[in-house]
């Protein structure tokens, strides 16, 4: 028997705060996996989404493999989609970058600035990134690729706003991490796993070069260049 909405959230750890915005958005049941998805993961909301995503320890394997791929010197100017609480922004900006972070959350946009303060930060869809043509020599995404139902839109945005010879690194989790602690449901139901092959292809079909991924027991990171 599926768990009730009340189980889920306890189980998510979402306490009273949780219990009560999910009763105040007066939804109807069958919508609760969305709104889940969204409070936790695809637009955290809440103490507990910024207690996790301003943890010094959340997603770090995914970070020290985004930032060891960039291999960001001074100079380099990056760009991280889906920048949550900003701590991929603030190891950047310790490599010497400069750093602009785009979130379509209103409290991670907050949380960002609060953890790499010499970041720009600003509310966004990856899908419609506020910036110019060429703007940086190196775009990032961390546990979000999962959440977007056009990649290749997402990447080809991504490729735009990219100087020549500029550099993605993309970390994502794979279907073998389906129903795991990396991917719960019922939030993994919500997201869409993709194989190597299908990561590649969507690099190249968005302008990119050189495309590669490395599967690390499903944690997949895609790396190319304009």
């Amino acid at each position: 028997m599926d768990s009730s909405p009340e189980e889920t959230i306890a189980r998510f750890g979402l306490g009273d705060e949780g219990l009560g915005a999910w009763r105040a958005a007066q939804l109807p049941e069958d919508r609760f996996a969305d709104w889940l998805t969204d409070r936790v993961a695809r637009r955290p909301t809440g103490a507990r989404a910024r207690a996790v995503y301003g943890a010094e320890d959340v997603h770090d394997f995914a970070r020290r493999a985004i930032l060891g791929a960039l291999d960001l010197q001074p100079g380099d100017r990056l760009l991280d989609v889906g920048c949550g609480g900003g701590l991929l922004l603030r190891d950047a900006a310790n490599a010497g970058a400069v750093v602009t972070g785009l979130d379509h959350s209103e409290e991670m946009v907050t949380l960002a600035r609060e953890r790499a303060p010499g970041a720009q930060v600003r509310l966004g869809e990856a899908a419609r990134l506020p910036f110019a043509d060429g703007s940086f020599t190196a775009v990032s995404m961390s546990v979000v690729f999962l959440f977007f139902a056009d990649p290749v839109a997402v990447l080809r945005e991504c490729a735009r706003t990219l100087a020549p010879g500029g550099r993605l690194a993309v970390f994502t989790t794979s279907a073998a991490l389906r129903g795991t602690p990396a991917a719960p449901e019922p939030i993994a139901s919500r997201g869409h796993f993709h194989t190597d092959t299908e990561l590649v292809g969507f690099a190249a079909a968005a302008g990119l070069v050189d495309a590669a991924v490395s599967d690390d027991d499903g944690g997949q990171l895609l790396t190319a260049r304009r």
